[in-house]
């Protein structure tokens, strides 16, 4: 193609310091300035407001001004009720805007337009572009209501949703392992989230310090981290445990303090500006989440140079760790295995080492040059 490919990406907004927001702006500022595409990014949240991370100026942004998170007030049939219309609104004014802009290709990240971006004949490729994995994926565990209609509710909505899927151009999903989740598609692939993540310098895996660090939430799993801490620093008191996050932690501290963990061999602290000084000043990276979509903090504490133990949670870390080669992996919510491996990168210097200098080099294919080149080919071999 001669001219310029021409790009919309659909997202409800890019205020929030979010991964989701983060690689989107990665990608995009990528796509105009290093590939010359023609970029645009299509909002419906919160007009006028700053955005979190600097667009190129080269990005056009678009604001629909619907502001589906002001909905509230009322009983629920008045919510569904204001929703429904308002979704028809974003309909309306999504393809007014397609219509007019005349994209090669559009790409929505799976929120709301992707009940019917594959509706509107505009001309435009559509892609969807999944920063999740299908395990955790509207599975309605937050609902209010009996377990049995939950689990109703989720089969009818993905009932509906593979029909809009099955429509799509590709499907983008960020590891293999959700992508083999996906068996009723055919037109899945995968590409990973890229990294920019630069090391400031990298560990002598020498210090007797491990890292973990993600939000005070129960899907990081540090109230399965901390019980396998305790096993640990009964064999290694003189090893610490730092975990960093956002969020509130009392809960954590108060099972820490019963498990009888002093702030010499575990501290828990808030989150970290300065991550690659933290990971460069420790030897290992413990990942204890219950579920993720592509964790990039295993990449990070790679490229830091500390072979990271994690989880087998669903999805991500098969995808970023070679077992044995570059991290270990642990199965899933064993806190007794997760326990003994730790043990076992404490009491191995020398393997504790060769893992962090091999995690350095495997780390190197999340790099955004590497990553947006099979995006790049990926929008070239779906046009004529």
């Amino acid at each position: 193609m001669n001219r310029k490919i021409k790009l919309a990406y659909c997202i409800p907004g890019l205020y929030a310091s979010g991964g989701m927001e983060r690689v989107l702006t990665l990608k995009a500022n990528y796509l105009a300035e290093k590939l010359g595409y023609d970029v645009t990014i299509i909002l419906t949240e919160e007009k006028g407001r700053k955005l979190h991370y600097e667009l190129s100026p080269l990005i056009k942004v678009i604001n629909l001004d619907l502001n589906f998170d002001r909905i509230g007030g009322g009983n629920l049939a008045i919510r569904l009720y204001n929703y429904f219309r308002r979704q028809q609104l974003y309909k309306k004014r999504l393809r007014k805007t397609l219509y007019e802009l005349r994209p090669d290709i559009t790409i929505s990240t799976l929120r709301r337009e992707i009940n019917f971006i594959t509706s509107i004949r505009d001309g435009s490729r559509k892609i969807g572009e999944f920063h999740f994995s299908r395990d955790n994926y509207r599975n309605f565990n937050d609902i209010k209501a009996p377990a049995s209609i939950r689990r109703m509710a989720a089969r009818m909505w993905m009932k509906q949703l593979l029909g809009i899927l099955k429509k799509l151009e590709k499907f983008v999903v960020l590891t293999n392992e959700d992508r083999e989740k996906w068996v009723e598609l055919n037109n899945v692939i995968c590409i990973h989230n890229p990294s920019t993540f630069r090391a400031t310098r990298t560990s002598s895996c020498e210090a007797k310090r491990i890292l973990a660090i993600g939000r005070y939430t129960y899907q990081k799993g540090f109230d399965l981290l901390l019980p396998a801490w305790k096993k640990v620093s009964e064999k290694h008191p003189d090893w610490q445990l730092v975990i960093h996050g956002d969020g509130e932690r009392t809960g954590y501290q108060k099972q820490a303090d019963e498990l009888g963990l002093s702030h010499d061999t575990c501290r828990l602290e808030s989150n970290t500006a300065q991550v690659a000084e933290e990971m460069a000043e420790s030897s290992i990276f413990v990942l204890s989440s219950r579920y993720e979509g592509m964790p990039m903090v295993l990449g990070e504490a790679m490229t830091c140079g500390i072979p990271p133990v994690s989880f087998t949670c669903p999805c991500g870390p098969r995808d970023i760790i070679t077992d044995g080669e570059d991290g270990v992996l642990v199965e899933n919510g064993n806190t007794d295995q997760l326990a003994e491996k730790l043990n076992f990168l404490i009491e191995n210097e020398n393997i504790r080492k060769q893992m962090g200098e091999k995690a350095v080099m495997n780390v190197r294919r999340f790099n955004l040059e590497n990553i947006m080149q099979k995006w790049d080919e990926l929008f070239n071999s779906i046009l004529p």
